[in-house]
């Protein structure tokens, strides 16, 4: 009988022979649960939701300046300090300021009880505001999902920054640094043109493939040492400070240079574990025709426009928010169609110590001590948004009032 019940115990399913344990997951990642390729966080939760999760790891994510590039500095530095929080090799490219000024400029990691208790004051007075919005906005704004603006608990993936405050040196040694000022390199060595595009983009290249090869950062090329992740930034691409004239004249003298640089940077990327974060000055580019291919060469496209010198920063439809968030593009990782997110309209804010992205509210209905003009005004915007932020939505054209 025990021998009968033996052989009624075993099955056909046997470990495979040879199977150790998996390897160790990099530090500061996570596997999509849609189409299961790896991702990084922006260094912005909020940023990380509209973009379906993270940024994945080889892909390049495109960030058009606002006019003043005030904001899209700190979108900059947040992708740069989460990479130090997390462990990650960073790779700073810059013609405009030194990367070591970039570096010093980091926002300082909500890590510890001291910055929670630094942030409390804060974060009561953002759940007020919540309870006021509740009061005041539309009742079918209610039953939208919450975006994920304000620090809850600590989390492995995706942290939360103070940008009152700067990370300490610390903290930035700890990590694996590689720097890239454009006027030292031209310095060091006789300007030279190859891969048809100019000397700028040229050097660049060349040593974002060289830290790649050397630094075991290859896909190709098994790893000899413990496996990390590149994250590169590159700082306002296509500027005249990085020798290029897209941003001078409607019919620029080399009109490909720029094009054929992220050409040769996704494929580095695409092969790599590395991802990027690049910055263009969008609304210095005359000739559309070059943005939209450089749009198309990218893989996630999210545009800034601030509320700074225009008429919105009075309007009191938006006396609340600071500028509008435009997603142009989102990547199609093994899949058909791309990850959209549920909300199209969104807006950010720069508070005392965060930067939130948030869903755009405007208000249902107005005071009697607003001018008849700003009321009119309200349609307009309606409509303008559902043209801009909601350019990327699947059905519906406008707002859901």
């Amino acid at each position: 009988m025990a021998a009968a019940g033996g052989e009624r115990g075993r099955t056909s399913f046997q470990r495979r022979p040879g199977t150790g344990p998996r390897p160790p997951a990099l530090p500061g990642t996570r596997p999509s649960v849609r189409h299961g390729q790896l991702l990084l966080s922006s260094g912005l939760p909020s940023l990380d939701c509209v973009l379906g999760g993270g940024v994945a790891v080889g892909t390049l994510l495109l960030i058009e300046e606002d006019k003043y590039g005030l904001y899209s500095n700190l979108l900059f530095k947040y992708f740069l300090a989460e990479g130090i929080v997390c462990g990650h090799d960073l790779f700073v490219a810059s013609a405009k300021e030194h990367p070591d000024n970039i570096l010093k400029e980091l926002p300082a990691p909500l890590l510890d009880g001291s910055y929670r208790k630094d942030l409390g004051d804060e974060a009561a007075a953002v759940k007020s505001e919540d309870v006021q919005d509740s009061m005041k906005i539309a009742w079918r704004y209610q039953n939208l999902p919450k975006m994920e603006t304000s620090p809850t608990t600590y989390t492995k993936f995706g942290h939360y920054y103070d940008v009152s405050k700067k990370m300490s040196p610390e903290l930035c040694q700890s990590v694996k640094l590689h720097r890239f000022y454009l006027h030292e390199e031209l310095s060091s060595e006789p300007e030279m043109k190859i891969w048809n595009m100019n000397s700028g983009y040229a050097r660049l290249l060349q040593s974002i493939q060289r830290i790649i090869s050397q630094e075991g950062f290859d896909g190709s090329d098994p790893q000899k040492k413990q496996r990390n992740v590149l994250r590169i930034g590159i700082q306002s691409l296509g500027s005249v400070l990085w020798g290029d004239d897209v941003c001078c004249s409607d019919a620029p003298e080399d009109p490909q240079s720029l094009t054929k640089f992220l050409y040769v940077l996704r494929a580095l990327l695409r092969k790599s574990l590395s991802a990027c974060i690049v910055t263009v000055p969008a609304h210095l580019i005359q000739n559309k025709a070059i943005m939209e291919r450089v749009t198309n060469l990218s893989d996630m496209v999210v545009g800034l426009e601030s509320f700074i010198g225009s008429e919105r920063e009075t309007n009191p439809l938006y006396k609340d928010y600071h500028g509008l968030v435009h997603v142009h593009q989102i990547p199609r990782l093994n899949s058909l169609i791309c990850d959209v997110s549920d909300t199209k309209d969104l807006a950010f804010r720069l508070k005392r110590k965060q930067f939130t992205i948030e869903r755009l509210h405007l208000p249902p209905d107005l005071s009697d001590t607003v001018s008849r003009a700003s009321k009119q005004d309200l349609a307009g915007s309606a409509k303008l948004l559902s043209s801009g932020c909601g350019a990327m939505a699947i059905g519906k054209q406008h707002l859901d009032f």
